[in-house]
């Protein structure tokens, strides 16, 4: 039986929107709208920018449908691999998804604010403003929570590619580096309220970052090695 180099490139296409629908609604959209240090100023770029706000949340949605998806397809990959760490993996990553949108509330909130529903005129510009921080805030501290899964899936994935015998052993120990790295950012911003003033703070999640986009195009343009699982199971 040949590892199927079609599940492997659905494996890597998936990836792709995954980490390309992240990076939009997660880090360009952000960037586009948000001064923290200015309340007034973010106000004003999001109720300029409505359309844009609206592309970060579909992006996400879209993003975590793609990554409710992913899980099951590198299942299929990797289970002759072994099966419990494909299950572990499964499940890891899947328990993501449901916190994912739910913490997507505080986004649709700050819409609510910014469109001027009349019952919201009870309140002055600087009020609607602190509240708009405080949603966003609040949808930070979700993405906090939610990367605690997004860290703990790395780990039998990391073991699963290391182990496979068709994908490059250094990205299994890439991501799972990036495990651990996820959970250090999470507990050290827990603990330390300054931690994203450190240095480190910037470079914590590097290496889930370079095994996850290895890993994704490794599948995609690549795919696997005509190996037989026989083969597999005694490497």
């Amino acid at each position: 039986m040949s590892i199927n180099n079609k599940t492997a490139r659905l494996a890597g296409f998936i990836y792709l929107v995954v980490i390309i629908t992240g990076f939009y609604s997660l880090m360009y959209v952000p960037s586009q709208l948000i001064v923290w240090e200015n309340p007034e100023l973010t106000f004003h770029n999001i109720s300029t920018s409505v359309s844009l706000f609206r592309l970060g949340i579909a992006g996400s949605m879209l993003c975590y449908i793609a990554f409710a998806l992913l899980p099951l397809v590198l299942y299929q990959l990797l289970k002759e691999t072994n099966e419990n760490a494909a299950r572990l993996m499964v499940i890891l990553a899947i328990i993501s998804v449901p916190i994912s949108f739910i913490n997507l509330q505080s986004k649709f909130s700050v819409l609510t604010i910014i469109e001027g529903a009349d019952y919201l005129k009870v309140f002055d510009a600087k009020q609607l403003q602190a509240q708009v921080m405080l949603l966003l805030s609040n949808y930070n501290k979700g993405i906090l929570i939610v990367q605690v899964f997004w860290g703990l899936w790395l780990f039998p994935l990391g073991y699963l590619v290391y182990k496979s015998g068709f994908l490059p052993k250094i990205l299994g120990v890439f991501l799972i580096l990036g495990c651990f790295g996820y959970l250090i950012n999470v507990f050290c911003r827990t603990i330390i309220p300054q931690f994203s003033e450190y240095a480190i703070s910037g470079y914590i999640t590097l290496p889930a970052s370079i095994g996850e986009i290895g890993t994704c195009l490794w599948l995609l343009i690549v795919g696997v090695k005509n190996k037989s699982i026989n083969n597999i199971h005694q490497n």
